[in-house]
């Protein structure tokens, strides 16, 4: 929380610094980096030691990998079909790296690197770069067709080709802005929300009683806030597999 001067700072906790000392400084290690790297060593914990026992009635940890394993394969097939498969790993990936990002920035003096436009436009352009790729590997020059669908009158070419090309160009603008958006408006109210039960509680005698407000919204959002990480996760995840259908099958 940050209470200064009676007003709200709720934008400082996007701010980066850099960490590790004279040695982060030196080479640009912010707390988003750090996280990045907890974030990965938690998956990779999560998946070797989950399924490390591999026991035919799981337990916590691995029924927790093998749920999240199956739920990604699934949504992968149900989207691009059976040569989803061969985009299971990539797209798993992607869902496990912005789920942890977002569930990490919940925790008290953690940062939420997914808040950062750089991070959720870099992770979305590779996803453009890899649907384009695919999609011109599997079908050459055939794949432009996609910009001007089969038996469409030619003289709607000049409206339909712009909109389409328009269109598929801004999928890692709006891809990246979805998640972007969500983690900073969600942790704004919280640190809003915060701050309000620090100034109201303030007041005196009345202030814990006044304040009991602001700190049950706050803790509503908190539980809210996580839902949200799961669902931006989600639904990174499932455009992208939606990306890759159309790369796949095209029309």
């Amino acid at each position: 929380m940050a209470v200064e001067g009676k007003t709200i700072d709720a934008l400082s906790q996007f701010e980066l610094t850099p960490v590790l000392g004279a040695v982060g400084r030196s080479i640009g290690f912010s707390q988003s980096n750090m996280h990045m790297l907890v974030a990965g060593l938690l998956i990779v914990a999560l998946l070797m030691v989950g399924m490390r026992a591999r026991a035919v009635v799981p337990g916590r940890l691995q029924a927790s990998a093998e749920t999240i394993y199956e739920f990604v394969q699934n949504l992968v097939v149900g989207q691009v079909g059976e040569e989803g498969k061969r985009f299971f790993p990539f797209v798993f990936t992607l869902f496990m790296f912005v789920l942890f990002g977002n569930m990490l920035g919940l925790l008290p003096y953690a940062f939420t690197y997914t808040s950062h436009i750089a991070v959720t436009f870099g992770l979305a352009f590779i996803v453009f770069v890899l649907i384009t790729v695919v999609a011109l590997a599997r079908h050459g020059m055939h794949f432009f067709s996609y910009f001007f669908p089969q038996g469409a009158p030619l003289w709607l070419a000049p409206i339909i080709i712009p909109v389409e090309v328009v269109s598929y160009l801004s999928r890692p603008v709006s891809l990246s802005i979805r998640l972007f958006a969500n983690m900073v408006a969600g942790h704004v109210m919280l640190k809003v929300f915060a701050t309000f039960v620090v100034l109201l509680g303030g007041l005196g005698v009345i202030g814990p009683f006044v304040a009991a407000l602001p700190l049950a919204v706050n803790i509503a959002l908190v539980g809210f806030e996580v839902l949200v990480a799961f669902l931006q996760a989600y639904v990174f995840a499932i455009l992208t597999s939606i990306y890759l259908h159309d790369a796949v099958h095209l029309h």
